[in-house]
């Protein structure tokens, strides 16, 4: 599943919540598709991070 779908029915499943009582089926995918976009941010995040450089300027000489 991509992303923008899984955001989609992330939404889907959040605005029924707001209105609706979602079933015990519903409740394990919204967890499951939570955790999935979580993943997802945090390894954006983590390789954001790894490409990182960390430069002392007082030992460049500049």
């Amino acid at each position: 599943m991509g992303i923008t779908a899984l955001i989609t029915r992330i939404n889907e499943l959040a605005k029924k919540k707001r209105t609706h009582v979602l079933t015990h089926q519903e409740m394990l995918e919204q967890k499951e598709l939570y955790e999935i976009y979580l993943q997802n941010i945090r390894r954006q995040v983590k390789n954001q991070l790894d490409k990182i450089e960390v430069v002392d300027i007082r030992t460049t000489g500049h």
